[in-house]
């Protein structure tokens, strides 16, 4: 082919949507999204006319309906896509931190697929409230007398601040003046809430005394912060909630601590740092804990407040609730998850996070070594073995804390680690890994037995592209 005749084999728009196979596209993807298609496709057909590419194009040619139809395919998946978390991190930020399990993600899907009765009470046939779904659970697993939440853990400290402490001085730590990310700063949400901060102590000691001294007639609440993301270590002294909760009855002001991640169970007997736990907190005399819904908790995004009733329902009442409240999927997500929480075996074996923290090395070491067997064949890499490795938690949880794992060690023969990983990235279902010493690593920590042979799958695919 000369000149114009690459151009005289480019077929009109209504000559292909006239074809049988794009008519049934049609009924699948609608009209719009195939008019799209084809118009891309023909682009694509002119630029090779244009570089006088005959082979290429007759090969697009021959396979132009199936072309269209991959397209159409394409622009059909939303940008938000499930991956294999291969990075050993359990609480990845990024990849929207804990996994739910099967118990709670179906109770999302019942809340959305129809009508509920979110806001009405079945047995008066009135309106009722959204938090008695989840309210009951939480007091269950936690002691608490009241609880409420909304859509995350800094909605719920601003909430906390704004009903209980509005225009008078709330005293903290100048040891817990945390950061987090997204630059959320405990005096800046101070701030927002219309508390004010009066800090006291010391960034390495701070006493009880340095808390009573700060208390004057306008003060508002005695505030403990969690620093679940950073430790300080060495000439250190800091005062206890027991202690918080004894000066706090004193003087008649609430005690609220911001516990960040929430812990439900003992980490100790998961081999982890010990982490102080809702329930262990309340016992200890807080007033009100705050904490996150999907950190250690392993649940929905949320932040939730339990303690004592008088506090909870300024809390509920307050105009802020209305913009922060949880929709009926969060809702009935985090009421099973407390529900789950009810039996502690339960818990583990129906808990992702739960699940990834139970595993033996041993299990691991199984896993990886099933993987490296199943991708060794393809004969493009220099070298695959297993190794040991070292997760951690994330998501701002025990930091410092490594997690003992084993990974698959995958080291490319020609090309670069950053391609290869690029290649990951770019299956149906992306693979998340990390370059450490020149070589990809595929961590089993986060890789659930229910996900191996998909990892297998993703990978063999991720390997046959790279030799076409």
């Amino acid at each position: 082919m000369e000149g114009k005749e690459y151009y005289r084999k480019i077929p009109k728009v209504d000559k292909i949507l006239a074809e049988p196979q794009i008519h049934k596209m049609i009924e699948i993807y609608g009209k719009a999204c195939i008019l799209e298609a084809v118009h891309e496709e023909l682009e694509s057909l002119r630029d090779l006319a244009r570089k006088g590419r005959a082979e290429a194009m007759e090969a697009s040619l021959g396979c132009l309906a199936a072309h269209i139809g991959k397209r159409a395919e394409e622009k059909q998946r939303l940008s938000l896509k499930p991956v294999i978390n291969a990075t050993g991190i359990l609480l990845h930020t990024n990849l929207g931190r804990a996994p739910m399990g099967a118990y709670q993600t179906e109770a999302m899907v019942q809340a959305a697929k129809g009508y509920c009765n979110l806001e009405f009470n079945l047995q008066e046939g009135s309106r009722g409230r959204r938090a008695v779904h989840y309210a009951e659970e939480i007091i269950q697993v936690t002691g608490a007398e009241a609880a409420v939440a909304v859509n995350n853990n800094a909605a719920a400290v601003t909430l906390m601040l704004s009903a209980l402490a509005k225009g008078k001085e709330v005293i903290v730590s100048r040891g817990e003046m945390i950061e987090i990310g997204g630059h959320f700063r405990i005096p800046e949400v101070m701030e927002q809430s219309g508390a004010v901060l009066r800090e006291t102590g010391c960034t390495n000691r701070t006493r009880i005394s340095d808390y009573e001294k700060a208390i004057n007639e306008n003060t508002g609440a005695l505030l403990k912060v969690h620093t679940s993301n950073y430790k300080i270590l060495g000439f250190t002294e800091e005062v206890t909630v027991e202690e918080l909760a004894e000066l706090g009855s004193k003087y008649g002001i609430p005690v609220l601590v911001d516990l960040g991640s929430g812990v439900l169970q003992n980490l100790e007997e998961y081999g982890l740092a010990r982490e102080p736990s809702v329930q262990e907190i309340l016992a200890q005399g807080a007033d009100v804990v705050s904490f996150s819904g999907d950190k250690l908790l392993g649940g929905p995004q949320a932040g939730i407040l339990a303690g004592k009733g008088e506090y909870i329902r300024k809390m509920e009442s307050h105009p802020l609730m209305r913009a922060l409240r949880l929709d009926k999927c969060l809702t009935a997500a985090l009421a099973a998850t407390f529900r789950v929480y009810r039996d502690k075996e339960k818990a583990r074996k129906n808990i992702p996070v739960l699940r990834m923290m139970s595993r033996t090395l041993e299990e691991l070491k199984q896993q990886a070594e099933e993987i490296a067997e199943a991708v060794k064949g393809a004969g493009i890499f220099e070298d695959v073995r297993t190794e040991k490795s070292a997760g951690q938690m994330g998501g701002g949880s025990l930091p410092g804390e490594n997690i003992p794992s084993y990974a698959v060690v995958l080291a490319p023969r020609t090309e670069s680690c950053e391609y290869l990983m690029k290649c990951l990235r770019e299956l149906p279902v992306p693979v998340i890994a990390y370059i450490r010493d020149g070589k990809v690593f595929l961590d089993m920590r986060t890789i659930l037995p229910e996900e191996k042979e998909l990892l297998i799958k993703e990978l063999k695919m991720c390997l046959t592209e790279r030799t076409k």
